[in-house]
């Protein structure tokens, strides 16, 4: 029997290159599930459609799920920002950190309270290894996602011995819409790997079923993370030549993306 059968489950951006995998996989084992996007979600049982850019939107979505509690809220929804950081307009930048960070900080409040209540629930955060290995040309998504971070482990204490678990997963790069030519340009000149959709997402749905606290994809961005921890002037020697490409690259053509 699996832990998510008969269970309700909230996903943001469930439209999405990633996020509609991990729903036909928590579908696929039991769950009932909702997707939270700007458009209608195929691969969910029912759908949310409303813009999370919104702040009536959000709040009305917000105490919508308040009120009605699912099991498990999956926040997959995110915002790329790609270029040199001075370039970023300012709209640009505060809807990566809006739809980054502070939208699954207020959707985690509005959800707490009632599965503390209940004495059960789940609430999973999907950042990035960006967020761990903060990037140049990424400085905003690297910090939102670092932020996410900070908020789950955060949470993780908080909630800890309440019967809610927290669940923060790093994946690598993915291959979706999410990047742009750019980006996966980007991806090519610095030898980054991008992982299938649904390899992620079954990871995703593992560490769901699992109810694993942190779980980051990849064994050498493990090592990175930890090194970038505790000598980060190590990982910056070890990007050096990245960053060469990329700027021999990018230097004087991007405004953003």
């Amino acid at each position: 029997m699996s832990p998510l059968d008969g269970k309700s489950v909230a996903i943001t951006g469930a439209a999405g290159g990633l996020g509609a995998p991990v729903a036909r996989m928590l579908r696929a084992a039991g769950a009932h599930v909702t997707g939270i996007d700007r458009a209608e979600c195929m691969d969910c049982d029912a759908s949310i459609v409303t813009d999370l850019a919104d702040d009536t939107c959000l709040h009305e979505l917000a105490e919508r799920l308040a009120a009605r509690t699912p099991d498990v809220l999956v926040n997959v929804a995110g915002i790329m920002r790609f270029g040199l950081h001075e370039s970023q307009p300012d709209e640009a930048l505060a809807l990566c950190y809006r739809v980054n960070l502070v939208v699954p900080a207020i959707l985690a409040r509005a959800v707490a309270a009632p599965m503390q209540a209940r004495g059960s629930g789940q609430i999973v955060n999907i950042g990035s290894v960006l967020g761990s290995i903060p990037y140049p040309w990424f400085a905003a998504y690297s910090s939102s996602k670092a932020g996410l971070a900070a908020l789950s482990q955060a949470l993780r204490r908080e909630l800890a011995g309440t019967g809610v678990t927290v669940t923060h997963v790093n994946p690598r790069a993915a291959k979706t819409p999410f990047n742009n030519a750019q980006v996966n340009r980007f991806l090519e000149i610095t030898g980054m790997k991008a992982d299938e959709p649904d390899w992620v997402a079954r990871r995703i749905a593992s560490a769901i079923l699992g109810r694993r606290e942190t779980v980051s994809i990849g064994f050498m961005e493990r090592i990175y993370a930890a090194l970038n921890a505790v000598s980060p002037r190590l990982i910056d020697t070890g990007l050096a030549a990245q960053v060469r490409r990329a700027r021999a690259e990018f230097s004087g053509q991007m405004e953003g993306a």
